[in-house]
């Protein structure tokens, strides 16, 4: 009898654990086939109408996953999504409540489509400010009565001013539909011009902000500028009457001058060629032009100083100490520069018989020299070499 209850124990132990065995491997082949093939996400709404557990969870209206669970919390609300681990979304996207109706249940909705980057990974956390949810019609009926009040006989149109604008706006269209279209199309092409130039229209309006920015920056400056105009303004205003007998007598003056060169045409014609040979002369001769106005002023400054105004004439006196060279040599180099036509053969012989004399002879006295010897009673101490070359080759009688 001991036997049985043993047998009994151990058989028990065995269907439990069986049972348990069991069960663990059902639970984890539902996770392998049905756990692992969906992430979870976690949203926050400020409200959450018509959201329950059960609605779809979509991606531009195809079925992703579910909506697990809406708890409110506080002043938001907190939903559970079970979403497709092979549906690749966006690491920062929005999630937003869609009503395909007025009255039906309402589905979430991740945007944008992934298109690349980071992916959202399980148990990912989507903030308050990256979800929406549409206007309730409660809202929209409320803000339509809002409206209505304002602009009702309690409101804009207690003294009937919106139905005088509404006449009268009535009455300033009548007739005008066909331009009224033109003009709404007109705009329409506009703003289809503006849209294909957006980057250049972009562009301007930079550039007008920098130059707003350029006079609010310079305000006091533009100011006196604009005090200074208004001065000026206010003076040709003043000046009015002298202007305009200005400007009549000026009109005068350029008819005269006009009918002037066209009686005389073939004469200014004339004077201006003229005056471009003279005006060609002055250019080659801008050198000496330059040199004279430069040296014009020392000139009359020493003819002043050289006036004596006691005796009515002009006092000079020579400066024979500045001749530092030797009159022959002075002599014979002014011959040189001079053409051989104007030179008598005489004189030209004898330089170019004294140029050796010269070259191999010692240094010759200056003027300044000669003339002292001469003041004391004495010859000019002239070199023996130069003396000898002097004489004649048969000797001197």
């Amino acid at each position: 009898m001991t036997n049985a209850p043993s047998k009994s124990s151990n058989l028990a132990k065995v269907l439990t654990i069986g049972i348990v065995v069991v069960l663990l491997g059902a639970v984890g082949g539902w996770w392998l086939f049905y756990g692992a093939a969906e992430r979870k996400v976690t949203a926050y709404f400020d409200a959450a109408v018509g959201l329950y557990p059960g609605g779809d969870v979509r991606v531009l209206g195809v079925p992703i996953g579910t909506i697990d669970e809406v708890t409110p919390q506080g002043k938001q609300v907190k939903v559970t999504l079970s979403v497709d681990r092979d549906t690749a979304i966006p690491a920062n996207a929005s999630l937003v409540a869609v009503s395909p109706s007025i009255v039906s249940d309402r589905y979430v909705q991740f945007a944008p489509v992934y298109k690349g980057g980071p992916k959202l990974g399980d148990d990912a956390v989507i903030p308050a400010e990256r979800t929406a949810t549409p206007v309730e019609l409660d809202n929209i009926y409320r803000s339509l009565n809002d409206l209505t009040k304002a602009l009702g006989p309690d409101g804009a149109n207690k003294n009937g001013a919106l139905t005088d604008l509404l006449n009268t706006g009535a009455a300033n269209l009548e007739g005008n539909g066909k331009a009224l279209s033109e003009t709404l199309r007109n705009l329409g092409e506009a703003g289809t011009t503006l849209s294909g130039n957006s980057d250049e229209l972009f562009k301007t309006v930079d550039n007008l902000q920098r130059f707003t920015g350029m006079l609010a920056e310079n305000d006091g400056q533009m100011r006196r500028f604009n005090t200074q105009m208004q001065e000026v303004s206010s003076n040709l205003a003043g000046e009015r009457n002298d202007m305009s007998a200005a400007l009549a007598e000026l009109s005068v003056a350029l008819g005269k001058v006009e009918s002037f060169v066209r009686d005389n045409r073939s004469e200014v014609q004339s004077n201006v060629s003229q005056l471009h040979d003279v005006a060609a002369v002055l250019v080659k001769q801008k050198a000496a032009l330059n040199e004279s106005l430069t040296t014009a002023p020392l000139a009359m400054s020493n003819l002043n100083n050289s006036y004596n105004g006691a005796s009515g004439t002009l006092d000079q006196r020579a400066m024979f100490n500045e001749l530092n060279q030797p009159p022959l040599v002075a002599v014979c180099k002014l011959l040189d520069q001079s053409t051989p036509q104007q030179v008598p053969l005489e004189v030209s012989s004898a330089c170019d018989a004294l140029r050796p004399v010269l070259a191999g002879s010692e240094k010759l006295p200056t003027l300044a020299e000669s003339l002292n010897a001469v003041q004391n009673g004495k010859l000019p101490p002239l070199p023996l070499p130069l003396t000898n070359g002097l004489q004649p080759a048969g000797g001197g009688r």
